[in-house]
């Protein structure tokens, strides 16, 4: 029997080991990369560890949803628990501009333009970046310039960091901004993996020219599946300190296991 990540949600809703022993071995390496790419100056596993008592305390609403979990979506909902959790107080660059500044300096870009310029506030360098959207890395840096025009064309001060070190700052605003006409993460899904019909991906687009939660939301999924991407879960001794923070038994093996593990 094939274990999901929907078992796994259930597992842990109903506080059962097994998704939580599951949780850790399968998660934890992609809250490593997470942490890695968002705050590189702190302890990878100390993070994590606030992470892992932040959700398994309570009510937890990643594991709350009674409907099938789909490893992408439960991945997406899981990095914005990780950044939340591990966001140090006074640390984060004093905010100088909101999403509505953004969309008046952006408004002549694509959407697929929009996108390589809102991986800059997710600290994607251009190769990075380009790697998500399947595009050169020349381009994205073209594209990157415009944006950068535009932008210093619409602020008092400026530097070139500014959308890297405002980032955080318009995540938030933007994860906060969804409307009711804004698609479900299907939707974007389907375009990354080449699901779409040119129709639908029209409608997408068309959408997403005015939602800057939508062109953030695109962005964080074509994240998603890079994040899951060649992940190997946790060896036996590595999740061992994880499971002692959740207070979570150790299994014992039985001698067949012991057998071909040596």
């Amino acid at each position: 029997m094939i274990y999901t990540c929907y078992d796994m949600v259930r597992d842990c809703r109903d506080g059962r080991a097994q998704g939580w022993s599951y949780f850790v071995e399968h998660y934890v390496p992609v809250m490593r990369r997470i942490v890695a790419r968002y705050f590189p100056q702190s302890s990878p596993d100390a993070s994590i560890e606030r992470v892992l008592v932040a959700v398994h305390q309570g009510e937890s609403a990643l594991f709350q949803s009674q409907d099938p979990a789909p490893e992408r979506w439960f991945v997406a909902e899981l990095r914005q628990r990780v950044l939340t959790a591990c966001e140090e107080p006074g640390v984060e660059a004093a905010a100088v501009f909101d999403l509505q500044l953004v969309g008046e300096a952006f408004e002549p870009l694509t959407v697929v333009e929009k996108h390589a310029v809102w991986l800059e506030t997710m600290r994607y360098a251009p190769p990075e970046a380009a790697t998500l959207l399947r595009m050169e890395p020349r381009t994205v840096e073209k594209i990157r310039g415009r944006g950068a025009e535009l932008l210093r064309a619409s602020l008092d001060t400026w530097q070139r960091t500014v959308l890297w070190d405002q980032g955080r700052h318009l995540g938030r605003l933007a994860a906060a901004a969804r409307t009711p006409e804004c698609p479900p993460v299907k939707a974007f899904l389907d375009v990354l993996d080449g699901r779409s019909t040119w129709q639908r991906r029209e409608e997408l687009e068309r959408h997403e020219t005015g939602c800057w939660h939508c062109v953030d939301h695109f962005c964080r999924m074509a994240e998603v599946i890079e994040l899951v991407r060649g992940v190997e879960p946790l060896r036996e001794e590595e999740a061992a300190p994880f499971r002692r923070i959740l207070g979570i038994p150790e299994t014992r093996k039985s001698l067949w296991q012991r057998w071909f593990a040596q």
